[in-house]
C-alpha cells in the first residue's frame, strides 16, 4: 500500500503539469511555427530580431565571398512571405520572372526601413489569416506555411550569419 501510495504522489506533478498545457492542434503548431520566426524567442532568433537595429548601410554590407547583405536577405524573405499570404488571401501575386535572384537582388538601402516594416505586417497577417482560417483552408495550407515558417528561419540563420561576420550583431540577443 505504501508502494501505491509513494508511487500516486511521484506522479502527481506529472498529472498537474498535463493538465496546464493545452492540447496541441494544427492550428497552435503552424502558429508557433510562424510567430517563432517572426517575433517570438523560442529555440532560435526571430527574424524581427536579427534585423533590428541595422542601419541602411549595415543592412547594405557584404562581404567578399559574395555571401548576400542582410537587406537583400531581408527582401527575399519579403518577396516570398508576400507572395504566399497573397496566395492565401486569393490575389493574384506579384509577377514573377522564375529568377530567383532577382529576390534578393532588387533590395535599396533607401528603402531598408520600408523593407523591415513591410516584412513585419506580411508575416503577422500571415499569422491573423491562420487564426481566422477555417479547418479545411488550413488544412490545405499546413504542409505550405510549415515550409514558409523553415524558410523564414533558414535565411534568419544567414542575417546573423552576416551580422556576426560585419561585427553588428549582440550575442545577448541569442546567439553567441
Amino acid at each position: 500500500m505504501k508502494r501505491v501510495l509513494i508511487l500516486c504522489l511521484a506522479l502527481l506533478p506529472c498529472a498537474t503539469m498535463a493538465q496546464t498545457h493545452e492540447t496541441a492542434t494544427l492550428r497552435s503548431i503552424v502558429l508557433e511555427g510562424l510567430r517563432t520566426t517572426h517575433s517570438e524567442k523560442d529555440w532560435f532568433v526571430p527574424v524581427s530580431v536579427a534585423l533590428e537595429g541595422l542601419t541602411p548601410e549595415q543592412a547594405s554590407w557584404k562581404d567578399a565571398s559574395g555571401n548576400h547583405s542582410v537587406g537583400q536577405l531581408a527582401n527575399h524573405l519579403l518577396f516570398w512571405n508576400r507572395r504566399e499570404l497573397a496566395k492565401m488571401q486569393g490575389q493574384p501575386p506579384a509577377k514573377f520572372s522564375g529568377e530567383n535572384d532577382e529576390t534578393f537582388n532588387s533590395f535599396d538601402a533607401k528603402s531598408w526601413a520600408t523593407t523591415v516594416q513591410q516584412l513585419d505586417k506580411v508575416l503577422a497577417e500571415l499569422e491573423r489569416l491562420v487564426e481566422k482560417a477555417d479547418d479545411t483552408k488550413l488544412q490545405s495550407w499546413a504542409s505550405e506555411l510549415s515550409h514558409v515558417a523553415t524558410h523564414n528561419a533558414y535565411h534568419t540563420g544567414q542575417i546573423i550569419y552576416v551580422r556576426k561576420l560585419q561585427g553588428s550583431w549582440d550575442a545577448a540577443k541569442g546567439v553567441k
